[in-house]
């Protein structure tokens, strides 16, 4: 574990001073993500700031340097009993929390659980002037304005970098259990909605290759009496299936030849037409199709659906790979990436080419 922040404003500064343009990387596992690296920009790592800051278990809050890879965060929590409720993605060894959340990304409990921009209780993050700023706190309370640390979640680091994060942590449950069955894509969005509208312990509630899979995880009476009134078979490999979705590792997610398109979407709504294989997740409002295509083709099915798409990995990332955003919201977006980064420096159209 190392504490490098000096380092880190160091290059900001120089960067500043000469005009340079920065791509800031963490563990890199993330780089198929959003538009296209500018080639002439430096490369400013963040991967050997690592190390937990504090932690402290009776009171469910961890602060640690943006670096640290999930893997180590998740084994200290382990040793609590507790754990990450988001359910990070791991897309490789090398992810980083700093990585997670300025990629807004969070596994099959986000419905149920909240997602890591829920989770972030304050960051310290190094701004366009080499500013090392603190915003929130390791408590949860009210925010007049904007609420910076959770800003961060989704910006693709084009704020600035994350140097800190302190979040929220939970209880691992106590027991958890997998109900799977076959069900039909054109039955299975309005499964899963009933289902999750019911008080039972359900946190997750997936659909691919003809089969709906429902997590059950709490209380181990809860679980119980709820798989026993619930059909379905009890899964064995239950938690390995849930992990390979947390961390797109099942095989649906394999390869890279065909693009993978994300829609977030109103969880009743019904499924896109678009010939080719899907993954539903998170009850409906998430839901993954692999299939050639063009974003503006896409983003007339996902406002039907009450939602938003982006092109998440692989096809062209020269141009736009997420939901155009209505000029009201581009005039916040430019406003706020004038304040924290004037001079444009931090991952120069990484998230939108006007960004």
């Amino acid at each position: 574990m190392a504490d490098i922040s000096q380092h880190l404003q160091e290059q900001v500064l120089h960067a500043r001073d000469g005009g340079h343009k920065l791509n800031i990387v963490g563990g890199g596992t993330k780089a198929f993500m959003g538009r296209e690296a500018d080639p002439d920009a430096g490369t400013l790592s963040v991967g050997e700031h690592t190390g937990i800051v504090e932690y402290h278990p009776v009171e469910l809050v961890l602060t640690v340097r943006a670096g640290t890879p999930l893997s180590d965060i998740e084994a200290t929590l382990a040793e609590q009993g507790q754990a990450l409720h988001f359910e990070p993605p791991r897309l490789g060894a090398a992810s980083t929390i700093g990585g997670t959340l300025a990629a807004n990304l969070s596994g099959p409990a986000r419905p149920w659980t909240g997602s890591v921009r829920d989770q972030v209780l304050g960051i310290r993050l190094l701004n366009g002037k080499g500013e090392h700023l603190r915003f929130g706190g390791q408590v949860m309370k009210n925010v007049a304005g904007y609420d910076v640390s959770r800003l961060q979640a989704g910006a693709m680091g084009s704020l600035g970098l994350i140097t800190e994060i302190s979040l929220k942590v939970m209880p691992k449950p106590a027991a958890s259990m997998t109900l799977v069955q076959d069900m039909s894509m054109e039955e299975v969005i309005r499964y899963m909605n009933s289902r999750s509208a019911e008080p039972k312990p359900i946190t997750g509630a997936c659909w691919v290759d003809g089969k709906v899979y429902l997590r059950l995880s709490g209380a181990r009476s809860a679980v119980e009496a709820t798989a026993d009134k619930w059909s379905g078979d009890v899964m064995e490999q239950g938690e390995k299936f849930w992990q390979s979705v947390q961390d797109m590792q099942h095989e649906f997610f394999a390869g890279n030849d065909v693009p993978l398109w994300r829609f977030s979407v109103g969880s009743t709504a019904a499924n896109p037409k678009l010939e080719g294989d899907w993954f539903i997740d998170w009850s409906g409002a998430q839901r993954w199709y692999r299939g050639s295509g063009e974003l503006k083709d896409m983003e007339p099915l996902a406002k039907a659906a009450g939602g938003q798409v982006s092109l998440f990995r692989g096809g062209d990332r020269s141009g736009e790979v997420m939901h155009h955003q209505p000029e009201a919201l581009k005039g916040i977006q430019r406003r706020l990436k004038n304040a924290f980064d004037p001079d444009n420096i931090f991952n120069p159209g990484r998230l939108y080419s006007w960004l």
